[in-house]
Protein backbone atom coordinates (compact mmCIF):
# COMPACT_ATOMS: atom_id res chain seq x y z
CA UNK A 1 0.00 0.00 0.00
CA UNK A 2 1.44 3.37 -1.01
CA UNK A 3 0.34 6.93 -0.38
CA UNK A 4 -0.15 9.14 -3.41
CA UNK A 5 -0.93 12.86 -3.68
CA UNK A 6 -4.35 13.74 -5.00
CA UNK A 7 -4.25 14.33 -8.73
CA UNK A 8 -0.93 12.56 -9.25
CA UNK A 9 -0.80 9.89 -11.98
CA UNK A 10 -0.64 6.29 -10.87
CA UNK A 11 2.83 4.78 -11.27
CA UNK A 12 1.32 1.43 -12.31
CA UNK A 13 -1.16 0.48 -15.05
CA UNK A 14 -4.73 1.43 -14.24
CA UNK A 15 -5.92 -2.15 -14.69
CA UNK A 16 -3.73 -3.40 -11.83
CA UNK A 17 -4.15 -0.64 -9.25
CA UNK A 18 -7.01 1.18 -7.63
CA UNK A 19 -6.83 4.40 -5.63
CA UNK A 20 -8.70 5.01 -2.37
CA UNK A 21 -9.05 8.55 -1.07
CA UNK A 22 -9.35 9.20 2.67
CA UNK A 23 -11.38 12.09 4.14
CA UNK A 24 -8.04 13.92 4.50
CA UNK A 25 -7.64 13.75 0.67
CA UNK A 26 -4.73 11.31 0.83
CA UNK A 27 -4.93 8.56 -1.77
CA UNK A 28 -3.72 5.02 -1.14
CA UNK A 29 -2.93 2.73 -4.01
CA UNK A 30 -4.02 -0.91 -3.80
CA UNK A 31 -2.87 -3.47 -6.34
CA UNK A 32 -5.85 -5.54 -7.42
CA UNK A 33 -5.50 -9.24 -8.22
CA UNK A 34 -6.16 -10.28 -11.81
CA UNK A 35 -8.04 -13.38 -13.05
CA UNK A 36 -4.88 -15.48 -13.56
CA UNK A 37 -3.59 -15.04 -10.01
CA UNK A 38 -7.03 -15.57 -8.53
CA UNK A 39 -7.46 -18.73 -10.63
CA UNK A 40 -4.21 -20.13 -9.22
CA UNK A 41 -5.40 -19.36 -5.69
CA UNK A 42 -8.73 -21.04 -6.44
CA UNK A 43 -6.88 -24.08 -7.77
CA UNK A 44 -4.97 -24.41 -4.51
CA UNK A 45 -8.19 -24.05 -2.53
CA UNK A 46 -9.81 -26.68 -4.79
CA UNK A 47 -7.07 -29.15 -3.91
CA UNK A 48 -7.54 -28.37 -0.21
CA UNK A 49 -11.30 -28.93 -0.46
CA UNK A 50 -10.88 -32.21 -2.35
CA UNK A 51 -8.55 -33.41 0.38
CA UNK A 52 -11.09 -32.38 3.01
CA UNK A 53 -13.86 -34.28 1.20
CA UNK A 54 -11.64 -37.34 0.90
CA UNK A 55 -10.90 -37.14 4.61
CA UNK A 56 -14.59 -36.88 5.50
CA UNK A 57 -15.49 -39.81 3.23
CA UNK A 58 -12.68 -41.92 4.68
CA UNK A 59 -13.93 -41.21 8.19
CA UNK A 60 -17.51 -42.13 7.20
CA UNK A 61 -16.36 -45.35 5.56
CA UNK A 62 -14.41 -46.32 8.65
CA UNK A 63 -17.50 -45.54 10.72
CA UNK A 64 -19.62 -47.91 8.61
CA UNK A 65 -21.67 -45.43 6.56
CA UNK A 66 -20.38 -46.51 3.13
CA UNK A 67 -23.58 -48.46 2.32
CA UNK A 68 -25.61 -45.26 2.58
CA UNK A 69 -23.64 -43.41 -0.12
CA UNK A 70 -25.49 -45.21 -2.91
CA UNK A 71 -28.80 -43.91 -1.56
CA UNK A 72 -27.79 -40.29 -1.88
CA UNK A 73 -29.42 -38.56 -4.83
CA UNK A 74 -27.82 -36.12 -7.25
CA UNK A 75 -29.58 -33.21 -5.58
CA UNK A 76 -28.09 -34.06 -2.22
CA UNK A 77 -24.64 -34.22 -3.81
CA UNK A 78 -25.13 -30.78 -5.37
CA UNK A 79 -26.23 -29.36 -2.03
CA UNK A 80 -23.18 -30.89 -0.38
CA UNK A 81 -20.87 -29.38 -3.00
CA UNK A 82 -22.45 -25.94 -2.51
CA UNK A 83 -22.25 -26.11 1.28
CA UNK A 84 -18.60 -27.15 1.11
CA UNK A 85 -17.75 -24.47 -1.45
CA UNK A 86 -19.60 -21.75 0.45
CA UNK A 87 -18.65 -22.83 3.96
CA UNK A 88 -14.97 -23.32 3.22
CA UNK A 89 -14.47 -19.81 1.86
CA UNK A 90 -16.69 -18.08 4.42
CA UNK A 91 -15.00 -19.82 7.33
CA UNK A 92 -11.45 -19.35 6.05
CA UNK A 93 -11.95 -15.71 5.01
CA UNK A 94 -13.45 -14.95 8.42
CA UNK A 95 -10.82 -16.73 10.51
CA UNK A 96 -7.87 -15.73 8.29
CA UNK A 97 -8.96 -12.08 7.89
CA UNK A 98 -9.91 -12.10 4.22
CA UNK A 99 -7.72 -14.99 3.11
CA UNK A 100 -8.08 -18.66 2.27
CA UNK A 101 -5.24 -21.15 1.96
CA UNK A 102 -4.82 -20.36 -1.73
CA UNK A 103 -5.01 -16.62 -1.19
CA UNK A 104 -2.41 -16.76 1.56
CA UNK A 105 -0.01 -18.75 -0.61
CA UNK A 106 -0.32 -16.14 -3.40
CA UNK A 107 -0.41 -13.10 -1.05
CA UNK A 108 -4.02 -12.18 -1.83
CA UNK A 109 -6.62 -10.76 0.53
CA UNK A 110 -10.29 -9.78 0.34
CA UNK A 111 -10.91 -6.19 1.50
CA UNK A 112 -13.72 -3.67 1.30
CA UNK A 113 -13.67 -1.22 -1.59
CA UNK A 114 -12.58 1.46 0.87
CA UNK A 115 -9.55 -0.58 1.90
CA UNK A 116 -11.06 -1.68 5.22
CA UNK A 117 -11.07 -5.34 6.33
CA UNK A 118 -13.95 -7.43 4.99
CA UNK A 119 -16.51 -8.57 7.56
CA UNK A 120 -18.25 -11.90 8.06
CA UNK A 121 -21.36 -10.56 6.30
CA UNK A 122 -19.22 -9.44 3.34
CA UNK A 123 -17.80 -12.94 3.05
CA UNK A 124 -21.27 -14.48 3.22
CA UNK A 125 -22.60 -12.21 0.46
CA UNK A 126 -19.64 -12.62 -1.92
CA UNK A 127 -19.64 -16.40 -1.54
CA UNK A 128 -23.40 -16.79 -1.94
CA UNK A 129 -22.88 -15.51 -5.48
CA UNK A 130 -20.14 -18.04 -6.17
CA UNK A 131 -22.75 -20.50 -7.50
CA UNK A 132 -23.72 -17.96 -10.18
CA UNK A 133 -20.09 -17.29 -11.06
CA UNK A 134 -19.58 -21.04 -11.62
CA UNK A 135 -22.24 -21.21 -14.35
CA UNK A 136 -22.95 -22.68 -16.88
CA UNK A 137 -21.97 -25.73 -14.82
CA UNK A 138 -21.54 -26.03 -11.06
CA UNK A 139 -20.13 -29.55 -10.86
CA UNK A 140 -17.17 -28.66 -13.07
CA UNK A 141 -16.07 -25.18 -11.88
CA UNK A 142 -15.47 -23.37 -15.18
CA UNK A 143 -16.21 -19.94 -13.64
CA UNK A 144 -17.30 -18.76 -17.09
CA UNK A 145 -19.74 -16.15 -15.79
CA UNK A 146 -17.25 -14.99 -13.17
CA UNK A 147 -14.44 -14.62 -15.71
CA UNK A 148 -16.66 -12.69 -18.14
CA UNK A 149 -17.81 -10.29 -15.41
CA UNK A 150 -14.25 -9.79 -14.16
CA UNK A 151 -13.03 -9.09 -17.70
CA UNK A 152 -15.43 -6.16 -18.05
CA UNK A 153 -14.66 -4.69 -14.61
CA UNK A 154 -11.72 -2.33 -14.14
CA UNK A 155 -11.06 -3.79 -10.67
CA UNK A 156 -11.46 -7.45 -11.70
CA UNK A 157 -14.50 -7.95 -9.46
CA UNK A 158 -16.74 -10.96 -9.92
CA UNK A 159 -20.46 -10.86 -9.13
CA UNK A 160 -19.86 -11.72 -5.49
CA UNK A 161 -17.46 -8.80 -5.10
CA UNK A 162 -19.91 -6.39 -6.76
CA UNK A 163 -22.72 -7.47 -4.42
CA UNK A 164 -20.58 -7.38 -1.25
CA UNK A 165 -18.58 -4.28 -2.20
CA UNK A 166 -15.24 -6.09 -1.91
CA UNK A 167 -11.94 -6.32 -3.77
CA UNK A 168 -9.26 -8.97 -3.94
CA UNK A 169 -5.89 -7.26 -3.62
CA UNK A 170 -2.27 -8.31 -3.78
CA UNK A 171 -0.36 -7.76 -0.56
CA UNK A 172 3.16 -6.61 -1.25
CA UNK A 173 5.71 -8.31 0.96
CA UNK A 174 7.93 -5.97 2.95
CA UNK A 175 10.53 -6.47 5.61
CA UNK A 176 8.48 -5.73 8.71
CA UNK A 177 10.27 -8.08 11.07
CA UNK A 178 12.06 -5.38 13.09
CA UNK A 179 10.16 -2.49 14.66
CA UNK A 180 10.91 1.01 13.47
CA UNK A 181 13.12 3.14 15.70
CA UNK A 182 13.54 6.89 15.39
CA UNK A 183 17.08 8.20 15.22
CA UNK A 184 17.49 10.39 17.15
CA UNK A 185 14.70 9.46 19.57
CA UNK A 186 11.76 11.86 20.05
CA UNK A 187 12.59 14.70 22.41
CA UNK A 188 10.29 15.60 25.33
CA UNK A 189 9.30 18.76 23.46
CA UNK A 190 8.32 16.79 20.36
CA UNK A 191 6.31 14.33 22.41
CA UNK A 192 4.54 17.17 24.18
CA UNK A 193 3.49 18.72 20.84
CA UNK A 194 1.79 15.48 19.80
CA UNK A 195 -0.16 14.86 23.02
CA UNK A 196 -3.50 15.97 21.60
CA UNK A 197 -3.03 14.64 18.08
CA UNK A 198 -5.71 12.25 16.86
CA UNK A 199 -4.66 8.66 16.23
CA UNK A 200 -3.77 7.65 12.70
CA UNK A 201 -6.03 5.36 10.73
CA UNK A 202 -4.61 1.87 10.22
CA UNK A 203 -4.16 2.49 6.49
CA UNK A 204 -2.32 5.74 7.19
CA UNK A 205 -0.06 4.11 9.77
CA UNK A 206 0.80 1.28 7.38
CA UNK A 207 1.52 3.68 4.52
CA UNK A 208 3.79 5.84 6.69
CA UNK A 209 5.64 2.78 7.96
CA UNK A 210 6.29 1.57 4.43
CA UNK A 211 7.55 5.02 3.48
CA UNK A 212 9.85 5.25 6.51
CA UNK A 213 11.39 1.87 5.74
CA UNK A 214 11.91 2.87 2.14
CA UNK A 215 13.30 6.28 3.12
CA UNK A 216 16.37 4.59 4.58
CA UNK A 217 17.45 3.71 1.04
CA UNK A 218 16.61 7.08 -0.51
CA UNK A 219 18.62 10.25 -0.74
CA UNK A 220 17.60 12.93 1.79
CA UNK A 221 16.20 15.11 -0.97
CA UNK A 222 14.05 12.36 -2.44
CA UNK A 223 12.79 11.32 0.99
CA UNK A 224 11.79 14.92 1.73
CA UNK A 225 10.01 15.17 -1.61
CA UNK A 226 7.96 12.04 -0.99
CA UNK A 227 7.17 13.00 2.61
CA UNK A 228 5.81 16.37 1.44
CA UNK A 229 3.11 14.52 -0.49
CA UNK A 230 1.23 13.56 2.68
CA UNK A 231 2.76 15.55 5.56
CA UNK A 232 0.85 18.81 4.88
CA UNK A 233 -2.55 17.09 5.05
CA UNK A 234 -1.68 15.32 8.30
CA UNK A 235 -0.22 18.51 9.77
CA UNK A 236 -3.40 20.41 8.88
CA UNK A 237 -5.56 17.76 10.50
CA UNK A 238 -3.47 17.58 13.65
CA UNK A 239 -2.77 21.29 13.93
CA UNK A 240 0.95 20.64 14.48
CA UNK A 241 3.49 22.52 12.32
CA UNK A 242 6.72 20.89 11.21
CA UNK A 243 10.11 21.77 9.78
CA UNK A 244 11.24 18.35 8.58
CA UNK A 245 8.41 16.36 6.89
CA UNK A 246 10.25 13.04 7.21
CA UNK A 247 10.77 13.44 10.95
CA UNK A 248 7.21 14.69 11.34
CA UNK A 249 5.88 11.48 9.78
CA UNK A 250 8.24 9.44 11.95
CA UNK A 251 6.91 11.21 15.05
CA UNK A 252 3.30 10.55 14.05
CA UNK A 253 4.07 6.90 13.42
CA UNK A 254 5.94 6.54 16.71
CA UNK A 255 3.05 8.16 18.59
CA UNK A 256 0.51 5.92 16.85
CA UNK A 257 2.57 2.79 17.56
CA UNK A 258 2.75 3.68 21.26
CA UNK A 259 -1.01 4.12 21.41
CA UNK A 260 -1.52 0.78 19.68
CA UNK A 261 0.69 -0.98 22.22
CA UNK A 262 -1.11 0.66 25.16
CA UNK A 263 -4.51 -0.25 23.66
CA UNK A 264 -3.46 -3.89 23.21
CA UNK A 265 -2.15 -4.05 26.77
CA UNK A 266 -5.41 -2.69 28.13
Amino acid sequence: MTALPVGAPSPEPLDTTTSIETPEHVRFGLRVAGPARRALAYGIDLVVRVLLVALVIACLVLAGFSSQFEELGTGVVFVGVFVLDWGYFVLSETLMHGQSVGKRVLNLRVVKEGGHPATFLDSVLRNLMRGVDLLPTVVIPTYLVGVVVMSFDARFRRLGDLVAGTLVVVEEKHDLATPLKMTPSPTPAEQERLVGVLALEEAERDAIELFLRRARRLSPGRAQELAEMIAPELAKRSGVPYDDPVRFLALLHSRSAQRKVRSAAA
